[in-house]
């Protein structure tokens, strides 16, 4: 996960994210929604807590927050939005998953579609793909001053499954049912968190070269570019080489 976790890092200084902030509101909306459907209290609900917390560190607007919590738990009137996963296959039979959120899933297949024939690749079944991953709690964080030894071992003290630590990053990988302990202990040490998530996590990767690699960087930005599109999540690896390509690009 840790080339992905770069890129979404790449992709913020490049100002991308700043540039969709309006399309991040949208979805961070409609997740929050999604969740509330549980119920509206996040101390009873943690993905509604999740969905919240990254709203908040994005910035979304207190307002927005609240109108998408009433929305979900009918409160408020608003669209039927769906929660749908598409598996397909990128260029060069790379698995990926997209996950989306929308009140019209004609229009929303036809868009996922069009962008996977667009980029050489198909979509496909459902499960085509599913069983290369697992579901699994996901938290990443930058580690500050060298620190990232010390939040490893803190994140494997409180529950954690594993840990992935490089100079620029630490993820933390959790089962479904400990990311909340997992993360709560973080935050208890005043651990700032990148993010934190339920995520679908790659059984293994697949390792391709420069130009095959670009392609399904490609395919996957424009997939995430889509108003719909919640998360995209494959099993690409990606190189330092390429990496550095697509920054540079």
């Amino acid at each position: 996960m840790s080339g992905h976790s770069k890129w979404s890092t790449i992709k913020r200084k490049k100002g991308v994210a700043d540039a969709r902030r309006g399309q991040m509101f949208t979805r961070l909306g409609r997740e929050i929604e999604i969740a509330a459907r549980d119920g509206g209290d996040p101390a009873m609900n943690f993905r509604l807590r999740l969905a919240i917390d990254r709203a908040k560190q994005s910035n979304m607007p207190s307002d927005n927050i609240e109108r998408a919590v009433l929305r979900g738990t009918g409160e408020l009137k608003g669209d039927a939005i769906e929660e749908i996963s598409y598996e397909g296959y990128g260029p060069r039979g790379t698995a990926v998953i997209v996950e989306v959120l929308t009140d019209n899933r004609n229009r929303t297949v036809s868009d996922v579609r069009r962008v996977f024939t667009r980029h050489g690749g198909n979509l496909g079944e459902t499960g085509c793909v599913a069983w290369l991953f697992e579901r699994k709690g996901y938290i990443s964080i930058v580690p500050q001053d060298g620190e990232g030894e010390e939040v490893a071992l803190m994140a494997i003290d409180a529950g954690a499954d594993d840990v992935k630590l490089d100079e620029d990053l630490v993820e933390i990988f959790t089962r479904l049912e400990d990311l909340q302990k997992v993360k709560q202990a973080l935050t208890d040490a005043e651990v700032p968190i990148d993010s934190a998530e339920l995520s679908w996590i790659p059984k293994s990767m697949v390792l391709l070269d420069e130009k095959a690699t670009l392609q399904n960087m490609r395919l996957i930005d424009e997939l995430e570019e889509l108003d719909d599109v919640r998360q995209v999540y494959s099993n690409l690896e990606i190189s330092d080489q390429a990496m550095a390509a697509y920054e540079t690009a």
